[in-house]
């Protein structure tokens, strides 16, 4: 299923929560409303999603003399993968990691944190630039980008009407009460494995296609491998376990429940897979 379509069809499935969600909290005024708002974020989400995660993150915009080897290397990997140049952008954290968004190509952003610079070698920098340019090139970043946003906004959604149930009502005698708490409490996880559901698969092809673009599979995964120990010993301490998916590595280990939903395969299965391209390579 092309992702075009996949989004379409994610869009929908997340409208669906949204207004299960309002009836569980207003009844059928609350589905309308739920769903009206629905309609706006969907549109909100399409068309500003990267300027939501990027503001999310303070992510700051760079220009080729401010970050000059960065830029460098995203012009370099850009070009091989025959794509336009992305906007490129510096979060201001510890943590390293590195994201991709943007509604297509054509309104793409590469996103690394200032740890990355510090902990990665340029070749390693570059096998990690090249697995985010691949989501790009596979025009991932957009169903990403939007789950980010509205998974996020049904999650606050949710959590305000298990506030209101606890406190406002939740009392009738058939159980009606406890059984809309209950699907409040259900609907962030159900949005989440939405998530992961669309993230696992694609991290594969992006490490395929990353390596392609960079010219040795070894620089992701030795990236991987650094960024692996790195997260875990500085997980990121803002933001939301809902963009975890749009991250290269997951940056909230630990961090909470939430985490135990991964959007990320294995990082050992992801190198190992690289390691068995190197080889066939050579």
């Amino acid at each position: 299923m092309g992702n075009q379509i996949k989004t379409v069809v994610f869009l929908g499935a997340l409208t669906g929560l949204f207004v299960l969600i309002g009836d569980a909290i207003g009844g059928k005024g609350g589905m309308v409303l739920a769903f009206g708002f629905a309609c706006l974020m969907n549109f909100g989400a399409y068309w500003f999603s990267d300027k939501i995660v990027l503001s999310m993150y303070k992510a700051k915009p760079v220009t080729e003399d401010e970050a000059p080897q960065l830029y460098s290397l995203v012009k370099t990997l850009a070009e091989r993968a025959g794509l336009p140049m992305p906007r490129v952008y510096i979060i201001p954290t510890e943590t390293p990691n590195a994201f991709a968004t943007g509604r297509d190509p054509e309104h793409a952003a590469v996103a690394v944190t200032q740890g990355i610079l510090k902990l990665l070698t340029p070749e390693e920098l570059m096998g990690v630039l090249g697995h985010e340019l691949a989501h790009v090139k596979h025009r991932d970043i957009l169903i990403q980008s939007v789950a980010a946003t509205v998974a996020g906004a049904i999650t606050m959604l949710a959590r305000f009407g298990q506030i209101a149930l606890l406190f406002g009502g939740g009392d009738d005698e058939d159980g009606g009460g406890w059984g809309a708490l209950l699907l409040l409490i259900l609907a962030p996880i159900a949005a989440l494995l939405i998530q992961m559901a669309i993230s696992r698969s694609r991290e594969y092809l992006a490490d395929k296609g990353g390596a392609e673009f960079a010219g040795n599979p070894l620089y992701l995964a030795s990236a991987l491998q650094k960024l692996e120990a790195g997260v875990a010993q500085r997980p990121l301490e803002e933001g939301d376990a809902v963009t975890a998916h749009m991250f290269i590595v997951n940056p909230f280990k630990g961090k909470s429940l939430m985490s135990l939903f991964s959007t990320h395969p294995p990082t050992a299965e992801r190198i190992k897979r690289l390691k068995e391209m190197a080889a066939q390579a050579a």
